[in-house]
């Protein structure tokens, strides 16, 4: 992490103007005069253009041949039209997009860091399937990602372009969840696991980002986290209102406006110790209307907030 924050650290010293010449010459094909967002807020997260690569042919193997993932490491789930899928963090640590097809639906499974942000978005935009890649710029501190057809850049947090043709546009959430492999696995016998293509690649299961979730302040956010809530305090969001993970470990259950939220013990932190089997149980969370999954995720404080200005952290 010290090589990307120099490296950051420099592209912010050169200053925007310089920084926006060599975005020119690294993405030709981006109409940089659309935009719904101030130039000088993405910066430089280190790695280049695709520098972490998205999973675009990913494979998968069944629940049963899977045995190098513990019990309580934490995957995203999904389940479209009964074809249930879980996407390890210990690879989405290294690659944050996985493009796939889940029930014959086009979906971005993806996963940032620094928000611990898990959104799966469709990726079918005005009749045409989007393929989606990283930039390695960060926009306060999250993920910018771009499609491959229009080179437009995506705000991952929020779904929604914010630089190039399809400025404006926002992705449609699918409802996934952030388990533990062995609730996955209780819940779909015959689900699929996502596995590396090539398991030598990256360290896989292991957490480049050491204490990160009990560090005092997020990796290069500059803005300001006016909240009783601890910046890098995990809260489990649904839309604009959100509710501390500490509250609902309380709580066990939160019902509001039809919303259930509920937390069980057994899931890893994936951004704790070096070795995320060894992360500390931070507990499961589901949140469901009438007995069905709805999108949600358990961002830190900080990123809920920087991105939903009309935001409400519920502590009570």
């Amino acid at each position: 992490m010290k090589k990307l924050l120099l490296l950051s650290l420099f592209i912010m010293h050169i200053g925007n103007a310089q920084a926006n010449e060599l975005w020119q010459h690294e993405w030709p094909n981006t109409d940089f005069t659309k935009k719904n967002v101030d130039f000088n807020e993405i910066i430089s997260g280190g790695p280049p253009k695709d520098g972490i690569p998205s999973i675009d042919n990913p494979i998968f193997k069944p629940v049963s041949k899977i045995n190098n993932i513990g019990d309580k490491e934490p995957v995203i789930s999904l389940n479209i039209k009964g074809e249930a899928r879980a996407y390890p963090v210990s690879i989405l640590m290294y690659h944050e997009i996985v493009n796939d097809i889940v029930g014959q639906e086009p979906v971005s499974i993806t996963y940032c860091p620094l928000c611990n942000a898990s959104l799966t978005f469709k990726r079918t935009v005005d009749s045409k399937v989007l393929d989606f890649g990283t930039t390695g710029k960060l926009r306060k501190s999250d993920m910018v990602m771009y499609d491959r057809q229009t080179q437009s850049w995506w705000q991952q947090f929020s779904g929604e372009a914010i630089v190039g043709n399809l400025t404006g546009t926002k992705l449609k959430l699918v409802p996934s969840r952030i388990e533990s492999f062995s609730l996955f696995k209780e819940r779909h016998p015959k689900g699929k696991v996502l596995v590396p293509n090539d398991a030598n690649a990256r360290p896989y299961g292991n957490n480049p980002y050491t204490s990160y979730d009990s560090s005092k302040w997020p990796f290069l956010f500059t803005d300001e986290h006016n909240s009783d809530t601890p910046p890098l305090a995990r809260v489990v969001a649904v839309g604009n209102n959100a509710w501390p993970l500490s509250l609902l470990k309380t709580k066990r259950q939160i019902s509001f406006n039809g919303i259930l939220i509920s937390w069980q013990k057994g899931q890893n932190s994936a951004l704790d110790s070096s070795n995320i089997k060894k992360g500390r149980d931070i507990g499961n969370v589901i949140v469901t209307r009438d007995g069905q999954d709805i999108a949600y995720h358990v961002p830190f404080a900080f990123a809920f907030l920087a991105f939903n200005k009309d935001g409400i952290i519920h502590t009570k």
